[in-house]
């Protein structure tokens, strides 16, 4: 019996081991006076950061802890970045009021300035449509379009004013955003850029950062409730979890390869993984102190956020 109990206990432990059950904690430092908010890991091995705070886009290799930083230019304070589709980076820079595409060999910077008549839009985050095209927010009330091919910058102004921030991109190209100040989430008609509105369940919940898994349900952080949340996109309804402690304040939120869901804490500085299987919420064995991350992405097998605070970049294993 014991020997049966051990075998079913090793089952059960390699199962577990693609969700991270034995994950591994890696902190890697990158400049003084950085201030890291976003990432986004490469292909390639190497991960790209936004220097906020230097006005930079840094390039970390993790193999040596080695940190190249991009200058971004006079007045640069970019906010987010993600790989496009051509495997380059694109930074939504919210102190140029642009959004930049980085060559990964040349550096060299291409510029799509937002129009004259949107002045100060707070530029915060991007996703690629289906077609290639780039979706961004800006806090200030809008989101826009870039067309790659054309050059285009398109801005439409967003419902109920100031507030959009994160967005995402769901496996069948449905593209969505959250409002922090609106609290509420909507999908963007990539056709006409239409957005339509949909309530969450609770009032000023402060819908901050999205992200979408495999079945295209979306996952909110609720920063002002303190609630990870999940729009069923073909039910049309919503759950609710709350994250665990006095004052949650959950930040960033990534859906790994397995559905599995990461979310920040911004209330006591840390990182929990929650499983929707069975609903339970777990901190991270490794981490050794408090980190402040905004924002979470991965590549399989690894899942990387950027600790603004402490000018260092965490990656989990599993």
């Amino acid at each position: 019996m014991n020997t049966l109990i051990r075998l079913a206990f090793l089952v059960l432990l390699a199962w577990a081991g693609h969700a991270y059950a034995a994950a591994d904690w890696t902190e890697f430092p990158v400049p003084k006076g950085s201030g890291p908010h976003d990432v986004a890991p490469a292909p390639d091995g190497m991960v790209w950061f936004t220097a906020q705070a230097a006005g930079a886009l840094g390039r970390l290799d993790p193999r040596t802890g080695h940190v190249d930083e991009v200058p971004l230019g006079n007045g640069s304070a970019p906010h987010g970045v993600i790989l496009g589709p051509d495997g380059a980076p694109w930074v939504t820079d919210g102190g140029l009021n642009a959004i930049l595409r980085v060559d990964p060999a040349s550096r060299a910077i291409r510029r799509f300035p937002l129009p004259p008549d949107r002045p100060g839009a707070n530029l915060n985050t991007a996703t690629f449509d289906k077609s290639g095209r780039l979706w961004f927010t800006g806090q200030a009330g809008l989101y826009g379009r870039v067309d790659p091919g054309s050059s285009e910058v398109r801005v439409w102004d967003a419902p109920r004013g100031p507030g959009p921030y994160g967005i995402a991109t769901t496996p069948t190209g449905a593209v969505y955003f959250a409002s922090l100040a609106g609290s509420y989430i909507a999908r963007i008609d990539t056709a006409t850029g239409a957005a339509t509105v949909i309530e969450p369940p609770i009032p000023r919940q402060g819908a901050r950062r999205i992200w979408s898994d495999s079945q295209g349900g979306l996952w909110i952080s609720e920063f002002l409730a303190g609630q990870l949340a999940r729009f069923d996109t073909n039910q049309n309804t919503w759950r609710s979890w709350r994250v665990p402690g006095d004052k949650p304040e959950p930040y960033g939120v990534f859906v790994d390869q397995h559905d599995v869901v990461w979310v920040s804490d911004f209330g006591v500085g840390t990182l929990l993984r929650f499983d929707p299987a069975t609903a339970q919420f777990s901190s991270i064995a490794g981490q050794q102190s408090d980190v402040w991350i905004r924002q979470l992405l991965g590549r399989p097998g690894e899942v990387w956020g950027a600790d603004s605070a402490h000018d260092r970049l965490i990656r989990v294993t599993g």
